[in-house]
Formats: C-alpha cells, structure tokens, sequence
C-alpha cells in the first residue's frame, strides 16, 4: 500500500506490506516522521476517508476492506488511543466520556451502561467515575481514555505513544493495563512507541518504519538484536546493549535479553555463577 496526503510531493507511505495475526501485542517504531502515525490512521478508515488523499493498494481490517467501509463501521472493529488523552477527553465526567462514543452508535441505555461498567472496571479506575478529566493526572486521563475506546469492544487497539507524557513509573502502569487487555479479552494490540524498554517485554512482533517504508518486521529478539535496528537509530533496549557490551568483554552469554527483567535475571544468574 502507498498513500499520499492531498497537495503532498511524495508518499508519507510507499510500498508499505505487513500481515499482525489476531491477538498479537505488536510494537510500531521507527524515527520521527517515518510514517507510523499515518499507517495507523488507515487501520482504522481515517485514511482514505477523512483525510483524503491518494492511497494505492488494498488494507484488510478484521476482515473488513478499509477502502469500501465508512469511518463509523471501522470503530467498531479498531479502536485508536491518541498521544494526548486531552484531546480524546471533552465531557464533564469520567463516565460521560466514556460513554460517549456508545451514545453515537445509538446503543440501548442498559447495555450501555454495562459497557461503562465494565471498561471502568478492566481499567481500574471505578472511583473515578464521577471525577471531571481535567482535573485527573496524567495517567488517570490516558486510562479514561483508554477506557472510552475499550467500552467500544473492538477486536483491535491502536495505542499512538500513549505514554509520551508520562513519567517511568506512570507509563510502565499503562503498559501494564494494554497488556492486560490482550491477555484476557484477546484484543490485537498495535502500539507506536519509543519507549522500547519499557515495552519490549511485552511484544509479539516488533515493526520497524523508516521514510514510510516497512525496514524490519519480526519477533522481537531477533528485530533488536539485527545490525539493521541500530543504524537505524531506533532506541533499542538497553538490555540488548548491555549484553552486546558483555560479549565484547569476553562473557559468553545464551540468547539476548530485550527487557531490564530478563536482564536482571541473567546477571543474577552470572553472578551465582
């Protein structure tokens, strides 16, 4: 697929083929302005049918062909969390915001309610039903917000650096609850990041973009440990450089670490050695 913004000189997207199995927690890197943004819009029908443009190709979405089903039909099935929750978040209640996008789709009362009830309950944030967003941290707005896209029961979720605001400890809490979202409901997870070593632990498929093109695709230990991701410039795991600068040391090591948990249990390993 390739695709072109209107009044663009060039593809923001060129020749880009992938297939992410259902069910899968998958990572989408790659240096600023590569295209990551953009491939996501056309996930879920922002693109071609908002924004315009020129798109060549053909997209599949839960089995759906992007290109033939409106924007309202596509929310259905892909759900996108954006960077900022503020811009997500415009009701005078956390269970207001939530129920907003069930309020478009005309859903019955009761069963809306039950949704809400649930998206609260699967993002720990119950207590805050009746609290206004503005007046929530950080990470209590980017679960709101994950909350409202949640409460939609989507197969597929898009999350576009939802942690890019977030401190350390605030946004390994949010990556905490999308995991647990794949684990128990099965949703495929789509995650833009560049905070790989929080994220990597997680990931079932590492993507790598650069100049709208797809550079790497594969399991994670081998994407992050392949020469490619490094010139790249893409933030590799600090697990990963820590175990190359071992082995240069002359330390034989088994397979490469790409999270500080699987390094932290290597080391404790060498050092009982």
């Amino acid at each position: 697929m390739t695709y072109t913004y209107p009044g663009a000189t060039k593809p923001s997207i060129q020749d880009v083929s992938l297939s992410i199995e259902k069910g899968k927690f998958v990572i989408l890197t790659g240096p600023s302005g590569c295209g990551k943004t953009t491939l996501c819009r056309c996930f879920n029908g922002l693109i071609p049918h908002f924004y315009g443009g020129e798109i060549k190709g053909e997209l599949r979405v839960a089995d759906l062909k992007v290109g033939e089903h409106p924007i309202y039909e596509m929310a259905k099935q892909v759900g996108l969390v954006f960077q900022n929750p503020e811009n997500q978040l415009f009701a005078l209640s956390v269970e207001k915001d939530v129920a907003f996008g069930l309020e478009n789709l005309g859903m019955p009362r009761d069963e809306m309610r039950k949704r809400v009830d649930w998206a609260l309950e699967m993002t720990g944030i119950e207590e805050l039903r009746d609290r206004a967003p503005h007046e929530l941290s950080g990470g209590q707005q980017q679960r709101v917000a994950i909350a409202s896209v949640l409460a939609m029961q989507p197969e597929i979720m898009i999350f576009d650096e939802p942690t890019s605001f977030l401190d350390p400890l605030g946004a390994q809490k949010i990556f905490d609850v999308i995991n647990d979202l794949k684990v128990k409901l099965g949703v495929t997870v789509i995650l833009v990041e560049h905070r790989l070593d929080l994220a990597s632990k997680y990931a079932d498929q590492v993507i790598i973009m650069d100049e709208g093109k797809v550079a790497l695709d594969g399991e994670p230990r081998e994407i992050f440990d392949s020469k490619e991701a490094w010139l790249l410039g893409v933030g590799v795991p600090k697990a990963v450089r820590l175990w190359h600068l071992l082995q240069e040391n002359g330390l034989r090591l088994g397979e490469v670490p790409v999270s500080s948990d699987e390094a932290t249990r290597f080391l404790r390993g060498v050092l009982k050695a």
